[in-house]
């Protein structure tokens, strides 16, 4: 998996990813990450990529010829026109059925836009994903970029040392993950759950998926009933 990000602070992708799971992931060569300079991709002389938008109102927007330029030279690089994915609240909610589909990729470019937003005749033009991480604004596209990013390298082979951690995660199946303790067996008053302790690995499954199961139903009751829906569906099958 190698990812382009096409931005206007490629240091702070840079610094954001070579850390923790991620960088060790570059380290051996299972993830790359390559984040191009928007404004190196500018005809000014004063390396300037907006301007003010057309029918006025506050603020300024992205020209499109700089993106459309570094998008060009990814494309020469790869040899075919990849999925871009733009990062803006007016997209698809971004979640772990996305980023398993995502993660079949062997090629990915994140568009970051600042400002007010990219023209939208470059978008129509190179964007195949509209995406967001939320119903909020952000300053700039390149939180969400890194965060979609860490869900979907977490699903290459090999980045993560037990692979099988991956499937048993929150969303995986529908539910989140059930409670995790460690040593010391007691600690501020409060117990280990003895079946977690008992070596029976049945009872210890069924007691992971009741939690999960009510934690769901507490905690996200909307994941719940769509998870519940489906169960209901398959058992009519």
């Amino acid at each position: 998996m190698k990812y382009y990000v096409m931005t206007l602070f490629p240091e702070m992708i840079e610094e954001g990813m070579n850390t923790s799971i991620m960088g060790k992931a570059m380290d051996q060569g299972l993830i790359e990450l390559e984040a191009l300079n928007i404004r190196d991709f500018t005809l000014d002389k004063h390396n300037k990529v907006d301007d003010y938008p057309y029918g006025g109102g506050a603020g300024m927007v992205m020209e499109a010829e700089p993106v459309y330029r570094c998008y060009e030279e990814i494309c020469s690089r790869i040899g075919k026109r990849p999925r871009v994915i733009y990062l803006t609240p007016q997209g698809q909610v971004f979640s772990q059925e996305k980023a398993k589909d995502l993660s079949q990729e062997e090629e990915l470019v994140f568009l970051c836009g600042h400002y007010e937003g990219i023209d939208e005749r470059v978008l129509e033009e190179i964007v195949t994903d509209y995406m967001s991480i939320g119903d909020y604004v952000l300053t700039g596209g390149e939180l969400p970029a890194m965060v979609m990013m860490d869900a979907i390298a977490r699903l290459v082979p090999g980045v993560l040392n037990n692979d099988q951690s991956a499937e048993t995660e929150s969303f995986s199946d529908g539910l989140l993950e059930y409670p995790q303790y460690t040593r010391p067996v007691s600690i501020l008053g409060r117990q280990v759950p003895e079946v977690l302790m008992s070596g029976h690995h049945q009872n210890i499954e069924q007691w992971r998926q009741a939690q999960s199961e009510a934690r769901t139903r507490e905690r996200r009751p909307d994941l719940y009933e769509k998870w519940l829906n489906n169960k209901n569906l398959q058992n009519k099958r």
